[in-house]
């Protein structure tokens, strides 16, 4: 009973080696004319918001900006200090330049109260030469 409802069941062997695809599947032409439709479409959508893209730009570039006449007449005004460095990597390394001249020469720090300023190198040779104050030790 089973036989009776399959499709195949009824064949010889000599049909069924000769299988062939169906033919009306498939529209293989109504596929590709709709891509080359997308194709199409896509071109000239992308034509279309350049010419767009184009109008708009030429429109900005003839409309001039508005002067403002209170702008105008401040000139090249500065802002007040402190401002924003113009070449930062400039004065680091000037920085750094004072900074070791400082500490790579001798000169007074306060005059009045005998406090001089040496190299680095020397005050280190002078610690090792004298030893650290030690603290005294309370009873």
């Amino acid at each position: 009973m089973a036989e009776e409802h399959l499709p195949h069941a009824h064949r010889s062997e000599s049909e069924s080696a000769e299988t062939h695809h169906e033919t009306s599947d498939v529209n293989i032409r109504g596929i590709l004319g709709f891509g080359l439709g997308l194709i199409v479409i896509g071109i000239v959508l992308h034509f279309a918001v350049w010419v767009l893209f184009t109008y708009f730009n030429s429109r900005e570039a003839s409309s001039a900006a508005p002067e403002f006449p209170l702008a105008v007449s401040q000139g090249t005004r500065v802002p007040p200090e402190p401002r924003l460095q113009i070449h930062p990597r400039e004065d680091l390394q000037d920085l750094r330049a004072s900074e070791d001249a400082i500490l790579n020469s001798y000169g007074w720090v306060d005059k009045n109260a005998g406090i001089v300023r040496i190299p680095i190198d020397e005050a280190m040779k002078l610690i090792l030469q004298r030893g650290l104050p030690a603290r005294q030790e309370l009873k």
